[in-house]
């Protein structure tokens, strides 16, 4: 602790003001959003598929403008971006708890989402800026802090939810104002170096800063290589749930399982992350480090790929320990996986915007993740059904590592070609020599 801390001490003020920032986001969201299906559902008596409409309205709105918020914050300035993001959050997530209308959650559901879009990019451009050539390490760090708000704020949405999910959602406004206060009289005003300019300083349309950006083929490249890796993580929240369920059934010891897998995902990053990133900055190089972070998140389904061979006992300690042990043990091997790549991802999209449009760099490759996500799942449902239907249940597992395998493939190539030590803009932007 004392090690972390004195870490976190030898950063900028605005470089750890940053990380408080995301332990407070994290805290806000989902002291609120693990409870909003529901409320929507139970106290407000709306059917399923408006349930789901609003639900998918704030993914969305977020997932759809990211490139909009990185856009604008590499023209306006990071801090603008921030807090104009957490102001609209402050309003969307005060309207969830008060209004009853489905428009007026639709609108408030929007806004909360085009809040987290405006924010995402803006806060890890201006980290990777005053963090400089220590970008790996401090991304750690904001990790920690990250998961550190997941793991406590739905502990805290339940003590509130008790009283009353409108008390939670205004308690989760008046976090995201206090914060947004924070930033405005204690965030330093910063923009992007040479942003919105192009050769010689002349201004440069948005049109034209994205087409730039769509024609830096080895950022394209990275971003749907390391798509795969949300995609296998996100199985925490999916696949890994439904295989508890289907083991151990419905009941307390599939809930408590379950839980289990996202304190087992949380707690070892929080207790871990720092250790890990220094480990692999010290003994092997970026690229290698991503390739075996994906390794690791392919090699994380190994364990139900062996489980499924098993037979399902009727009952006792057995089905217990078939149907916690594997689903536990993917989500360790998950949380690893994210540790070791996480940082040296996020230095690497730097790279390869070559420090220029940083946070439309970080939105696009949000919103290309997303949409992967998106499609991941959709895939990944089929093969579970496909698996229920057939009698196969390997199939889900068999085909999650794979794609691990693959990405982790890619992602290899590109750093043995060279591709990931590109500066993509910056070699095509530069005026040329004389």
């Amino acid at each position: 602790m004392k090690g972390f801390l004195t870490q976190l001490r030898s950063y900028d003020r605005s470089v750890r003001l940053l990380m408080v920032n995301q332990f407070t986001i994290n805290l806000g969201f989902y002291m609120l959003m693990p409870y909003l299906a529901a409320h929507l559902s139970g106290s407000l008596g709306l059917a399923g598929w408006l349930v789901g409409l609003v639900l998918g309205v704030r993914n969305f709105s977020q997932q759809g403008m990211f490139l909009i918020g990185g856009t604008l914050a590499d023209r306006l300035g990071y801090k603008p971006m921030i807090v104009a993001g957490l102001l609209l959050r402050v309003v969307g997530f005060a309207a969830l708890g008060v209004v009853d209308s489905v428009p007026a959650l639709l609108a408030a559901s929007a806004a909360t989402g085009l809040a987290g879009a405006l924010f995402n990019p803006a806060s890890r451009a201006y980290l990777a800026a005053d963090a400089a050539d220590r970008r790996v390490e401090a991304f750690a760090l904001f990790n920690v802090f990250y998961q550190a708000g997941i793991l406590l704020g739905p502990l805290v949405g339940m003590v509130l939810t008790g009283a009353g999910f409108r008390i939670t959602c205004l308690t989760a406004a008046g976090i995201f104002a206090v914060l947004s206060l924070v930033q405005i009289r204690g965030l330093p005003a910063r923009g992007a170096d040479r942003a919105g300019t192009g050769p010689g300083g002349a201004p440069e349309s948005v049109r034209a800063q994205w087409r730039q950006i769509l024609a830096n083929r080895p950022f394209l490249l990275f971003a749907a290589a390391m798509t795969g890796s949300y995609v296998l993580t996100f199985q925490v929240y999916l696949a890994l749930p439904l295989e508890v369920r289907r083991v151990g059934g419905d009941g307390a010891f599939s809930g408590a399982v379950t839980a289990g897998l996202f304190a087992v995902s949380g707690l070892s990053t929080v207790l871990f992350q720092t250790r890990v990133t220094a480990w692999f900055r010290a003994h092997t190089e970026p690229g290698r480090a991503l390739t075996r972070g994906l390794l690791v998140m392919g090699g994380a389904f190994l364990p139900l790929l062996l489980a499924a061979a098993v037979p399902v006992p009727d009952g006792g300690a057995g089905r217990w320990l078939l149907a916690a042990g594997p689903p536990v043990a993917a989500a360790l091997l998950l949380a690893l996986g994210t540790m070791i790549a996480y940082p040296f991802e996020m230095d690497t999209i730097v790279r390869l915007s070559g420090d220029r449009f940083v946070a439309t760099h970080y939105g696009l490759y949000n919103t290309v993740c997303g949409i992967g996500i998106t499609v991941g799942n959709l895939l990944t449902g089929a093969a579970l059904d496909a698996a229920r239907s057939s009698g196969a249940p390997a199939l889900p597992w068999l085909s999650l590592a794979a794609l691990g395998a693959l990405c982790a493939a890619v992602v290899r190539w590109l750093h043995r070609s060279g591709r990931l030590a590109a500066t993509g803009l910056a070699e095509r932007t530069e005026p040329a020599a004389a």
